[in-house]
């Protein structure tokens, strides 16, 4: 294990971290408001711890292997959860009246990014703009930014990105590569995010957001993450017009990126429809919407559900923003009738596309889980029939079949631990298993005290669901395989 270059990768790109602290630097003066100083001494001390890491290892310049890939990947993660929690902590004895505590603190990092969009502060209103625009900067950094950045620089340092970026994306299409060299590859990635997040900026603009709300909201609705500007989120604007943009930018960042670049390469939009998990994708949101517009006029005693436009405007949009764990409101879904809060909070549990910003179980291993079962079945009828699993007109192989059982495994495994982990420091059971839920699947919002925010939830709680955040983020895998002593071995 190269110890010094992983060193020097990481003070390199907490540097690099570090800068993006300018913006929102530049916002407070701007508005003038209370954010100064925090900022400039937290960039004081993320460049610093940046420098300090960095400048022993220096020189320090080989090819990494899969196995620091995996390091790097995590803790560069958890360090940046870290210090991004830095201006959180400077700022939270001002103008906003809620005093954070460092688990308090790291959990809203965390939460941006990972681009779970739960928060602890109940009073989002009160915010500082500077910090309103850096809780949105988080997000979209998280969503995509920071591993893109991250492999495009890397291979002008002199140090191969392969490896991080396997780590980084071990779903089960992680090999598939769209450009010969990997730091194109990156570069059109980060060219694609940044188009859809400028679109979506100008299309909330044009609806009548406020410039400031329209560009922090397009940071979090690419990135489907959910953060907002105001505590009602995008319910506060009460626009059809708004959540219609809001829809469209969300099934977006939920497709998989790869389709995104074949559409702008191609100028063929049929790209869409050809990729299978983007093809169920949206089935499974018809299928969704079809059923909660039925239950909301059949059964909510709101007036405002039981007329169908209505009921289609509240009910698709609490899908969408689930499904794709993206986590704005415009309504309580937790209050709605029947099975509805359970079925749209499950909904997260499938999540968006492979290669998109969305999290959630991920559409392809629910349509390999499928194709496996009925192989299964069909191997009961004939038993002497060789039956291949394919994804469109491809073959899966069967090391993906494999690792894909045993994310299943490890996934179900965790949230099972994790929920009684969490029941253990005293939340109700409906808290606790919405909880890890929510967080697990990176949507935000849950069910029971973490309906709204997360600020009743105690320290011991706080720190469960960060670290459930980040496991979700780095996709079980390479999290745990930290904790592995065969890792350690070799």
């Amino acid at each position: 294990m190269r110890l010094s270059v992983i060193q020097r990768i990481l003070g390199l790109l907490i540097i690099l971290f570090s800068i993006t602290l300018l913006p929102p630097i530049f916002v407070s003066l701007w508005y003038q408001d209370d954010g100064f100083i925090a900022f400039v001494i937290a960039f004081m001390v993320m460049f610093s711890i940046g420098v300090m890491l960095w400048f022993p290892a220096k020189n320090a310049k080989k090819e990494l292997h899969l196995h620091d890939g995996f390091l790097i990947t995590a803790i560069f993660w958890t360090v940046l959860s870290v210090v991004g929690a830095l201006p959180f902590l400077l700022l939270s004895n001002l103008e906003f009246g809620q005093n954070l505590n460092i688990a308090q603190a790291v959990f809203e990092s965390v939460s941006g990014f990972t681009t779970t969009g739960a928060t602890v502060i109940k009073h989002i209103d009160n915010l500082p703009e500077s910090i309103l625009y850096y809780r949105q900067q988080l997000q979209w950094l998280g969503g995509l930014g920071i591993i893109v950045l991250a492999v495009a620089v890397l291979p002008m340092l002199g140090i191969g990105g392969m490896q991080l970026y396997r780590a980084e994306t071990p779903g089960p299409m992680r090999d598939e590569k769209f450009t010969p060299r990997l730091e194109n590859t990156a570069k059109t990635l980060l060219y694609i995010y940044i188009i859809l997040t400028i679109a979506c900026a100008l299309s909330y603009w044009a609806a009548g957001m406020p410039l400031f709300d329209a560009i922090g909201h397009s940071y979090s609705t690419v990135a489907t993450g959910g953060f907002s500007t105001h505590n009602e989120s995008l319910g506060y604007f009460d626009s059809p017009t708004i959540e219609a943009i809001a829809m469209l930018f969300i099934i977006l960042g939920s497709l998989n990126f790869t389709v995104h670049f074949l559409v702008w390469h191609k100028l063929d939009l049929r790209y869409y429809w050809r990729d299978t998990q983007g093809r169920v994708f949206i089935y499974i949101i018809l299928i969704l919407i079809t059923i909660t517009v039925v239950m909301l006029m059949l059964h909510s005693e709101d007036a405002k559900h039981q007329n169908f436009f209505s009921a289609l405007r509240y009910g698709s949009f609490e899908v969408i923003s689930i499904i794709s764990s993206t986590g704005y409101a415009i309504d309580d879904f937790s209050t709605w009738p029947l099975f509805l809060p359970i079925l749209i909070l499950g909904s997260g549990f499938i999540g968006g596309c492979v290669g998109s910003t969305a999290g959630g179980f991920r559409v392809i291993r629910f349509v390999l889980l499928y194709k496996q079962a009925a192989r299964e079945i069909m191997r009961l009828i004939h038993p002497n029939a060789v039956i291949v699993i394919k994804i469109g007109n491809k073959k899966v192989p069967d090391n993906v079949s494999q690792a894909m059982w045993g994310f299943t495994f490890l996934y179900i495994s965790s949230y099972v631990f994790l929920s009684l982990l969490f029941m253990a420091t005293g939340v109700s059971y409906l808290t606790a298993f919405s909880g890890i839920a929510a967080t697990l699947n990176m949507t935000g919002p849950g069910l029971g005290d973490v309906t709204t925010h997360y600020g009743n939830i105690g320290d011991a709680g706080l720190w469960i669901l960060s670290f459930t955040m980040l496991l979700a983020r780095l996709e079980i895998f390479t999290l745990l395989v930290l904790l592995t002593p065969a890792f350690w071995r070799r």
